[in-house]
């Protein structure tokens, strides 16, 4: 099973006036270090169609198994937590605070978006993207926004800090108004 660590893990779900509190566990490193990064300077990825989709193919066999419906993978969620993971790498710390926003529902809108409800799941770590999410799955508090029933829309971002070995991984989950 794998664990999820205190110091990689957080999240935080956004509703008009209620956030939720970083929940986490323990973990051991999966390496996953992206063959672009280079040691010494950040890399941020724009997220794949593909690996947007895969991602929710993977939340949504989660959703399933409890009777709830699929979420679509969402491209403005997508580069919205592209944007995040890249800006937490450039700080080198995680945070659902952007350095230009307070949370994700600004960071939604910033892109377009209209939110009704926000969710986000972060984690910094030597973790591809199975890992991060099988590591979300296990800790009850991301489960828990992975299993909002009022989101519909899905959107997964990453970036890899200046060590060349950090994986900064920002998801998004909404419903527009």
């Amino acid at each position: 099973m794998l664990k999820i660590s205190r110091k990689i893990m957080s999240l935080l779900v956004f509703l008009p006036a209620m956030t939720a509190p970083a929940v986490a566990g323990e973990a051991g490193p999966v390496p996953a270090k992206p063959a672009e990064a280079r040691a010494g300077q950040v890399t941020c990825y724009e997220t794949s169609v593909q690996e947007n989709q895969a991602a929710a193919s993977a939340t949504n066999a989660l959703r399933k198994a409890r009777g709830l419906s699929s979420l679509q993978p969402n491209r403005d969620l997508a580069v919205a937590a592209a944007r995040h993971a890249c800006d937490m790498a450039r700080r080198g710390q995680m945070t659902h605070r952007g350095s230009a926003t307070s949370g994700p529902m600004q960071r939604l809108k910033k892109e377009g978006y209209r939110p009704r409800i926000a969710a986000e799941n972060i984690a910094a770590g030597p973790w591809g993207q199975e890992q991060v999410l099988a590591a979300w799955s296990q800790s009850p508090g991301h489960l828990a926004n992975i299993l909002l029933p009022q989101v519909r829309h899905y959107g997964i971002g990453r970036a890899v800090g200046p060590d060349g070995k950090t994986v900064y991984w920002a998801a998004v989950f909404s419903a527009p108004r």
